[in-house]
This record gives C-alpha cells, sequence and structure tokens, in this order.
C-alpha cells in the first residue's frame, strides 16, 4: 500500500497509528501504536516539566551573505509576481554534548518526536487536529522577541506580519475547504509566549475550522495529502512556491517541516516538524529553522529571527 492507502486503510478500521511525513511526502512511517519500537518516542499536546538538566548548544550558523544570496533570490521571484510569500529556511550547524534521546527527554514542548537516533522535533504549532466530526487547524505565523518594548503590539500592528499571517490564513482556509465544508476563523491573531532557550518569543497563531462527513476516517490520507505540505511552512501560491524553495534553499528538508501525529482511534491530533535537529551520517547536528519572506522583509531582521529560533525549549 502506499501512503495514502495506508493512512486511509488504519482510518477505516479504526486502528489507533502514528504517522510521520517528511516535508515532499517521499519520506514516511506510518506504524500501529501496538507495533511502536522504542526507537521512535513522542509526545502530542502536553507540555512536559523541563527537567533540571540544562542542554547547552552552540550555534554556528550560515554566513550573512549566503543567507543574503537566498533571500535576494526570493525577492526576485516575488518581483516576477512568482510568489507573495516564500518560507525561507537554513541549516545551522550546533555542537551539543547531549545525545538527541537526552535533548528529547529533557526538553519541553507540546508536540515533541524522536526518531531513530536521526532527528527530533519539539513543536509549538500544531497542524490539525479532528474531533467531533470537526476538523481545525492553526497557522503560525510571525515571531517577535519578547523582550523587546510592547513586542505585542508591534508585531499585531506591523503592516508586514499581518499582510504575511493573512496569506498563510487565506491559504489554511482555501486548503481545509478541499476537504470539509462551513469554514471558519474561529480566532484571528491571537499571541502564544514561547520559551526559547534563555529568552522568550512571541508567536502568532490563528484557528481555522471546517465540517467534515461522517466517514471521515475512512479518508484520513485523502485529509492530510490534500493538505500537505503545510502552508506555514511553504507560501503562497503554494505549488510554485515549493519549486522556489526546492531550486533556492539547496538542501533537502527531509522529515523538517513535515508532520507527524496520532489518530487514537477517535480523534487525530498532529503537528508540523519545527524547532528540528538531525543528527548527520557524520555525527555532528543541524539544526533547521527559518522565516516567511514577504516584499516587505528586511533580510537583516530575518536572518536574526532564523537564528533566534535556533534553541532547546
Amino acid at each position: 500500500m502506499n501512503l495514502k492507502e495506508k493512512l486511509n486503510y488504519y482510518g477505516s478500521i479504526k486502528e489507533p497509528f502514528l504517522f510521520i511525513i517528511g516535508f515532499d511526502k517521499t519520506e514516511y512511517e506510518v506504524i500501529p501504536l501496538k507495533e511502536l519500537s522504542k526507537e521512535i518516542k513522542y509526545t502530542i499536546d502536553k507540555n512536559q516539566k523541563k527537567s533540571n538538566c540544562k542542554i547547552d548548544i552552540e550555534k554556528l550558523p550560515i554566513e550573512f551573505e549566503k543567507y543574503q544570496y537566498k533571500f535576494d533570490k526570493i525577492q526576485q521571484e516575488i518581483r516576477d509576481g512568482n510568489t507573495y510569500l516564500t518560507n525561507l529556511t537554513a541549516q545551522t550547524k550546533i555542537k551539543t554534548k547531549h545525545t538527541l534521546e537526552e535533548i528529547y527527554k529533557n526538553s519541553n514542548g507540546k508536540f515533541k518526536l524522536y526518531y531513530k537516533d536521526k532527528f527530533v522535533s519539539f513543536s509549538p504549532e500544531r497542524f490539525i487536529k479532528i474531533e467531533d466530526d470537526k476538523i481545525y487547524t492553526y497557522p503560525m505565523k510571525g515571531t517577535i522577541d519578547a523582550s523587546i518594548d510592547n513586542a505585542k503590539e508591534k508585531i499585531l500592528n506591523d503592516p508586514k506580519e499581518i499582510a504575511e499571517h493573512t496569506m498563510v490564513v487565506d491559504l489554511l482556509r482555501n486548503d481545509i475547504g478541499i476537504i470539509s465544508n462551513n469554514i471558519k476563523v474561529e480566532k484571528f491573531r491571537y499571541i502564544d509566549k514561547i520559551k526559547a532557550g534563555e529568552k522568550d518569543l512571541l508567536q502568532v497563531s490563528s484557528k481555522i475550522s471546517g465540517k467534515l462527513k461522517k466517514d471521515w476516517q475512512s479518508k484520513i490520507g485523502d485529509i492530510l495529502l490534500s493538505m500537505l505540505p503545510a502552508g506555514s511552512i511553504t507560501g503562497t501560491p503554494k505549488k510554485k512556491t515549493v519549486e522556489i524553495i526546492k531550486h533556492i534553499e539547496d538542501y533537502d528538508r527531509g522529515f523538517f517541516t513535515g508532520v507527524f501525529g496520532v489518530y487514537d482511534g477517535k480523534t487525530l491530533d498532529s503537528a508540523v516538524m519545527i524547532r528540528f535537529i538531525e543528527k548527520l551520517k557524520d555525527g555532528s547536528f543541524v539544526y533547521k529553522s527559518g522565516g516567511g519572506i514577504t516584499s516587505d522583509s528586511d533580510t537583516l531582521s530575518e536572518y536574526k529571527e532564523m537564528i533566534d529560533k535556533v534553541y532547546i525549549p
């Protein structure tokens, strides 16, 4: 069975399972929970109390000039009318004395995943949640250092941030409109405070809902794959922007910015795999992060935001 068939099959027989799907959907796992190995650990929608073990990392980001080169290429694509919003990510080399499993155990995050000593993700961003025949999605777009004076007011009133978030909300409304009815934006641009290492960040999200048909469980594959890759980590228009991302980023995102989640037999919950550390073949680590680029974006601010997002929560 292919990915969609597996998802639909386990949903149709109401078999609880974990799914992990990469950015371009070529890498994936669909595993019944009763068969889950100890090499994979997860936490869904539960902030765990952080341990006393402090995870220190040293950041070795890409040079600003390299980031600016990619940023400028996206700006040209925007001027050419090929994209209006593009999520640009990069790999930051990090050094730490800790293993991925130790990082998983001693970090906090509503949605955490440890995968076969290959990567760990501790994501604050829910992708979709389905319960009582309703689907919810929570696009997260917009970040500011909470220590800045009037940070909340600044990010909520910033024209660039408003435009960027509105584009993502519109994209996600269209995405869930493909597979549901009665689409509503239940909350628009609300603030969450997130602990980012030694500092706090404010992140802006919205809540969108739709009504599914009663047999949605047998269509889990159709639902997920119609919405992937997630709008908040691609851009708009999605198809063309994904092509631009693959050309300009010049590295393989792999599972980064894909999604993972659990279907428990009745409900489904999932997250976008951001805040992501990957172990390379030589044993070193990279932390993948990024942000949305629009015509109003400032190169240095976006570069700093990318580095700010390199942290252990």
